[in-house]
């Protein structure tokens, strides 16, 4: 009974002694520090103690491994006596092994069991360590969302959850409940349907041709159109039917077939999905892509069975983060979104006037024009100068222009660039590779990242919005393009740079307050000379 009565007083008072740890640990550290380790810690430790659920919002994306905010969660998670489970990153996974859980350990002396439960692969399991582990696992994304999706989960009711890292969140679980059908997957269909063979091949061949009549655009994809969804749909009547040897199971149509199609047809079966194409013209192939457009009825039961505390930088510009919640099926919870010091985290913001909109056709001139006079303006100062530029097409002609007048300095969406070198790259390439990168003493943003209704994976989203009736730029288009804004200027606040933003509709668009509230804080400047680079 004292025991209990010990425990109880224990969880009772853990917020306290997170606080005086993690404040004497900063004390010792002898650095600057995050003004709001102290609040996160608190909250994630009442959050372990009351089993209640949070979204927490720290203000920056995180910038490679090392994030200011995770000793806000490690603190807590380490002195709270039963066990946790961490879903980050492989990367930030072996960081936290090697650098910040040893620290913190020396210091609380307290030796809490560390676990792997899987080797970051989407193809492995995950595994829970037993039913006395009162430890703290760490998994990737992959392998937690592949376990928490599955009718029988491994990990008991009621394991608190740390998830890291979440703007990647929506998209890790549209990729896990995605369904891919390959070349290799047609192949292994003839197999376990000999039977069958020919109609699988001329369905195979019929797709072929109508794909591949699609016209050509910047993302070699296409959604497909009803006459060939109706080629699948015949083709799953067709294999349907009982089996030569008429043994398949009651109630289950397709017992014949590999998983994989069995998982594709049944996301066929769903009225809200998408369905769409990816082309290899080289080489005369596709992939067949199957998704749902709403991931919150998925996770319905995962948020069910934990609590769980999603740490992210912006996710939302509301700390409420509506929007972010109801994408997600998120329901109550406590919210918190802290604010960037605006000290020192304030970026030089550089919005040229007058300058041309993007579909106009003097954009692509004023644009290089504009990019040879920042380049110029900024040779006296070292470091890299970042142009991010969303436009397939008039990123590969940027480069050549740039080339041929600053020669081999300039580098198209290569990690390998020179002490002043200047990098062309999209924002796909920008966002996996600039923690990699030295932050930039120039990152120049052609146009904003908002999501082009030319991809056919977008314009499918977008045509979902519109049948519900529901306002589609600012429930997907402009939230998307937030994040991507937020997370690309992330390095610049950590090295003394300038950001140029030679899109004018944050000027003469509505939407542009929303824009400038995400980038906050800044120095909004109207033009650039060369003091503007001096640290």
């Amino acid at each position: 009974m004292e025991c209990l009565s010990s425990n109880l007083d224990r969880e009772q008072v853990i917020e306290v002694e997170v606080h005086q740890q993690l404040r004497a640990f900063l004390r010792s550290q002898g650095e600057p520090y995050w003004p709001h380790h102290l609040t996160m810690a608190r909250l994630v430790a009442r959050a372990l103690r009351l089993g209640r659920s949070a979204l927490i919002q720290t203000g920056m994306p995180s910038v490679g491994c090392r994030a200011r905010h995770r000793l806000s969660y490690l603190t807590p998670v380490l002195m709270w006596s039963g066990p946790v489970i961490l879903v980050a990153p492989e990367s930030v996974q072996q960081h936290l092994l090697l650098v910040e859980i040893p620290q913190l350990q020396q210091w609380i002396e307290m030796n809490k069991p560390i676990r792997k439960g899987d080797r970051g692969s989407s193809s492995d399991l995950l595994r829970w360590p037993g039913d006395d582990f009162e430890g703290l696992l760490m998994v990737s994304p992959q392998a937690w969302l592949k376990d928490a999706l599955a009718e029988c989960s491994s990990i008991p009711l009621g394991i608190p959850t740390i998830i890291d890292d979440a703007e990647n969140l929506e998209t890790w679980i549209r990729e896990q409940l995605r369904v891919e059908i390959e070349a290799v997957d047609w192949n292994q269909l003839m197999v376990a349907r000999p039977d069958r063979a020919e109609e699988i091949r001329n369905a195979r061949v019929q797709l072929t041709r109508a794909i591949f009549q699609h016209p050509p655009n910047p993302y070699e994809c296409c959604l497909l159109d009803a006459p060939e969804q109706e080629i699948l749909t015949a083709l799953y009547h067709c294999l349907a039917t009982a089996s030569q040897n008429g043994n398949s199971p009651q109630g289950d149509r397709l017992s014949h077939v590999p998983d994989n199609w069995r998982a594709f047809w049944q996301g066929l079966q769903n009225p809200e999905r998408l369905l769409w194409a990816s082309i290899d013209r080289q080489h005369g192939q596709f992939t067949l892509y199957c998704s749902p457009v709403e991931v919150a009825p998925a996770l319905e039961k995962v948020w069910q069975r934990q609590p769980v505390a999603i740490v992210g930088g912006g996710l939302d510009l509301d700390p409420e983060a509506p929007i972010f919640r109801e994408k997600l099926g998120l329901g109550d919870l406590t919210t918190v979104k802290f604010s960037l010091d605006r000290h020192n985290e304030v970026i030089p913001l550089y919005l040229p006037a007058r300058f041309p909109l993007p579909n106009t056709p003097q954009f692509v001139s004023a644009l290089l024009a504009e990019i040879r006079t920042l380049i110029c303006v900024s040779a006296a100062a070292t470091g890299l100068t970042a142009i991010v530029v969303g436009d397939v097409p008039l990123k590969t002609r940027l480069g050549a222009m740039l080339a041929a007048e600053f020669g081999s300095r300039v580098q198209v969406e290569k990690t390998q660039l020179s002490e002043n070198g200047i990098l062309v790259t999209g924002w796909e390439f920008w966002r996996t590779y600039h923690a990699e990168l030295p932050g930039p003493k120039l990152l120049a943003i052609a146009t904003l990242p908002i999501p082009s209704l030319e991809n056919p994976a977008v314009a499918g989203l977008v045509a979902h919005y519109k049948r519900q009736r529901l306002d589609w730029f600012r429930l997907y288009l402009l939230p998307t393009c937030l994040q991507e804004l937020q997370r690309a200027i992330a390095p610049v606040r950590q090295r003394p740079g300038v950001v140029a933003l030679l899109d004018n509709r944050v000027q003469h668009r509505s939407y542009g307050k929303d824009i400038l509230a995400a980038l906050s804080p800044l120095a909004r400047i109207d033009y650039l000379d060369a003091t503007c680079f001096t640290s």
